[in-house]
């Protein structure tokens, strides 16, 4: 077994290298963050089941004064069970693997879908009153799905390709397909993941580039004739060897 040992509060394993310490608490943060943002969802959605409470006053209601802490409050909120819960399983893989592979870069990417999608949905939403994180699920499946291709980094397009074979028939939410479903948010969302996949594409990590072995052949000036340096034998006897230019003949 490996010793374990404790250092600043963190169980460390012995031998561990550095890479491996970065990535393993990489993995703790992306999880810790993404968790709680479930917990506070769940915890609100408890909250008012528990308190016989409508909350519905702080949800996204377009182009209103009242509509607009909903941009801020409307991933928080929930119909039902089956909403919350459908919500939440995807919330958390996208969530976790942003914040993962795309490192400070995915932590301003979901800022950025939460707002702009509230926003775009307050603008151009219909008027009625808009709940639920999907408009943030849809941001992050969407930030996955073009960032990869993006960035043209091999292990990130790998991602996308997961996320769009995981994900894609999520395209047809973006449409009025539903009744009584928000497909706005989600096509706001959608919208914002592609913008943000454009707009942080130099941030995080960047595709490695791989060098030859041997550097290209360059054009220069001719090798000059020169003289190599002597040929040493068992009977000590040096032997020169002179490259010079043959004399040009000319005609009389």
């Amino acid at each position: 077994m490996e010793e374990q040992h404790k250092t600043d509060g963190i169980t460390e394993i012995a031998g561990e290298s550095p890479e491996m310490k970065g990535e393993r608490r990489n993995v703790i943060f992306s999880v810790i963050i993404s968790g709680f943002l479930l917990l506070c969802i769940w915890t609100i959605w408890f909250f008012e089941r528990w308190f016989h409470l409508d909350l519905h006053f702080l949800a996204l209601e377009p182009r209103t004064i009242s509509g607009l802490p909903g941009i801020f409050f409307e991933p928080l909120l929930h119909g039902n069970l089956n909403h919350i819960a459908s919500n939440s399983i995807p919330l958390f893989l996208l969530l976790t693997g942003a914040l993962y592979f795309y490192r400070g870069a995915g932590l301003k990417a979901l800022v950025w879908i939460w707002f702009l999608t509230g926003t775009l949905v307050w603008l151009f939403g219909r008027p009625n009153l808009h709940i639920g994180a999907s408009g943030i699920v849809y941001g992050l499946a969407s930030f996955h799905a073009f960032s990869g291709f993006i960035r043209n980094d091999l292990r990130l397009m790998s991602i996308s390709l997961l996320t769009i074979f995981l994900y894609g028939s999520m395209i047809w939410g973006i449409f009025p397909l539903f009744p009584g479903v928000s497909w706005e948010t989600h096509l706001m969302g959608g919208l914002s993941g592609l913008y943000t996949a454009i707009r942080f594409r130099k941030e995080g990590p960047q595709p490695r580039k791989y060098f030859d072995d041997e550097p290209p052949d360059e054009p220069g000036e001719p090798e000059t004739p020169s003289e190599e340096p002597p040929l040493q034998s068992h009977a000590n006897i040096s032997i020169h060897y002179v490259y010079r230019e043959k004399p040009n003949s000319e005609s009389n």
